[in-house]
């Protein structure tokens, strides 16, 4: 088949969008490949049409875990085969994994860049027969990108396994410098971007100041009647500005990266499906979200970066029809701004300080390197060393760009178990211990293949039938996964702690000052041109963004403040 063929096969489309086909024509020819394509501009098809075309498997890097499960289900209800790694996987079910993408007919496997540092995977993955390696975000590996993720640095070591494969490189955001940075970390043979216009003609950037933004947000959800997307700069921030809006009889919700997995699944799905008008949220909602009804973002804080609030403010309009993003200031914006960038800089004595009392907390000696993620209760730690949140995640960062130790993104997972004894044997064991004969009756008349597989259970579900505590059956269960009768694996809700290095004695801990005040003199300067750009009154802002980005715009938008301000002059 043809790429032609395998579009309108697995997608039911006959026509590929702008700059696709010469992307995947690039990667059929065997060419590194740095695709720079707006938000929603159809990346995925981009490596996934030529990778069905070729023989063999292909590798997916992404840091969006909930894209990625959602791209495997997709792909898997098409009947194509793939397998997506995450963190709570068992070794053995890692093991079967990695194997089935050996000699199991797999076409892609997705995971994060932070598992290329795990020895099973790499060695799987070289026995592997690899036919294109897809890295999506990958500004990420730049250390001028506005999301650098030191992680990203180890895709580089692939290539030495398959010099010969191909690599496409994809993100919706990159300066000059940033596009430089992604082709020479990731060893490109040759230059070679494609980039897509990011002009939006569709799209009306307004930036306002004023000092009553909720009055002004209340006239604006009153004139523009469709899903909205309020950004906010704090958790706390979204739930008041909730609280507001349903007072004030507007249907909203919130949305941040402390709730559960659970809990943002069911508000996001509530907004995409209309039964949620407004979604009020941190920067922790937007990646993977292709809304296309939505006419309207409102930006009720100072981005920091225009990469940040360019994609934010994307995600209006996606559908092509007159949509609107504003941006509202006040006096007071810039100066909190600036406060949370000197708050992303800690002092060196504070992320020392800190490292020695987060493997404190986790009782990890010095010279011991954890092979797992450790949960990591971040209200509790910061309880007991009377210290903020907000300071310990950022000194979490700073360690992440040492390579100390790093988060692991919230990735909720269900309750899961399995029997791992053969009928026969669990029979004679449930003979000699009768105490918990009900229990073992119960998983077998409540869940179907748990001999075969790890099955999801519901804790509460087993404590009403016995009329116990939720505490008491998970004791149970524990003592059973003990007695090596099942494999049970408890649901994780908390963030996780993965260690990148053994743990290190404070007084060799050498961190790079000077790295560090280069980069907080970069990050001014983004903020800078956030400043730059709202202070502006000559240039339409369409111009000013598409400049930022280095892509040269002679024509007026005619729908931004701007060029609606210059219209009533000359009017």
């Amino acid at each position: 088949m043809n790429a032609q063929d395998v579009l309108q096969k697995y997608w039911g489309y006959s026509h590929f969008r702008l700059n696709q086909e010469e992307i995947i024509q690039q990667v059929l020819e065997n060419n590194d490949t740095l695709a720079l394509l707006p938000t929603s501009g159809g990346k995925s098809i981009c490596y996934q049409v030529p990778a069905i075309i070729k023989d063999g498997i292909c590798l997916v890097i992404s840091p969006l875990i909930a894209l990625m499960k959602d791209q495997v289900r997709h792909l898997k209800s098409k009947g194509i085969k793939s397998v997506f790694i995450n963190s709570n996987m068992y070794y053995s079910d890692l093991d079967t994994a990695l194997t089935n993408c050996i000699y199991g007919g797999i076409k892609f496997l997705y995971l994060s860049p932070e598992k290329l540092q795990n020895e099973l995977v790499l060695a799987r993955i070289k026995k592997m027969n690899i036919n294109l390696i897809a890295i999506d975000e990958a500004h990420c590996i730049s250390d001028w990108g506005h999301n650098f993720r030191p992680s990203y640095r180890y895709i580089s070591q692939i290539r030495s396994y398959f010099p010969d494969v191909s690599i496409l490189a994809l993100t919706a955001t990159a300066t000059s410098d940033v596009i430089k940075d992604i082709q020479s970390n990731l060893l490109f043979k040759k230059t070679n971007l494609i980039r897509a216009s990011f002009n939006r003609n569709n799209l009306s950037y307004i930036v306002e100041n004023t000092e009553k933004k909720r009055l002004r947000l209340l006239k604006l959800l009153n004139k523009i009647k469709s899903s909205v997307i309020i950004y906010v700069d704090t958790r706390k921030g979204t739930k008041d500005l909730t609280n507001f809006l349903i007072d004030n009889n507007y249907s909203a919700t919130f949305y941040h990266a402390g709730l559960s997995f659970e809990e943002r699944n069911k508000r996001y799905e509530n907004w995409n499906k209309n039964q949620i008008r407004i979604m009020v949220a941190t920067n922790a909602f937007g990646m993977g979200i292709n809304k296309p009804d939505v006419r309207l973002v409102i930006h009720m804080s100072l981005p920091p970066t225009i990469e940040a609030y360019f994609q934010e403010a994307g995600r209006s309009g996606r559908d092509g029809k007159t949509a609107y993003s504003f941006l509202l200031v006040n006096n007071n914006d810039v100066k909190k701004q600036k406060e949370l960038l000197n708050l992303r800089y800690p002092e060196i004595t504070d992320i020392v300080d800190g490292y020695q009392n987060i493997a404190n907390y986790l009782q990890i000696a010095v010279n011991d390197f954890p092979k797992d993620p450790i949960p990591f209760d971040i209200v509790d730690f910061c309880d007991r060393y009377n210290t903020s949140p907000l300071k310990v995640y950022h000194i979490i960062k700073c360690l992440e760009k040492e390579e100390k130790l790093r988060l692991s993104v919230q990735e909720y997972s269900p309750s899961k178990l399995k029997i791992i004894l053969s009928k026969l044997e669990l029979y004679k064991f449930q003979i000699s211990n009768k105490f918990y004969d009900p229990l073992i009756k119960y998983l077998l008349r409540s869940y179907n293949n748990i001999f075969n597989h790890l099955v999801i259970i519901n804790e509460e579900k087993i404590a009403i039938h016995f009329n116990s505590s939720i505490d008491d059956v998970k004791i149970l269960l524990n003592k059973l996964n003990q007695l090596e009768v099942v494999k049970y694996q408890q649901k994780n809700n908390l963030n996780q702690l993965v260690f990148m290095q053994q743990r290190i004695d404070i007084g060799v801990m050498n961190l790079n000052k000077r790295k560090w005040e280069e980069r907080k003199k970069y990050d001014i300067s983004k903020l800078d041109a956030v400043c730059d750009y709202i202070k502006n009154n000559d240039v339409c802002r369409n111009q000013f963004l598409l400049n930022y980005f280095g892509e040269e715009n002679q024509h007026l938008c005619g729908v931004c403040d701007v060029c609606i301000k210059a219209k009533s002059e000359r009017n």
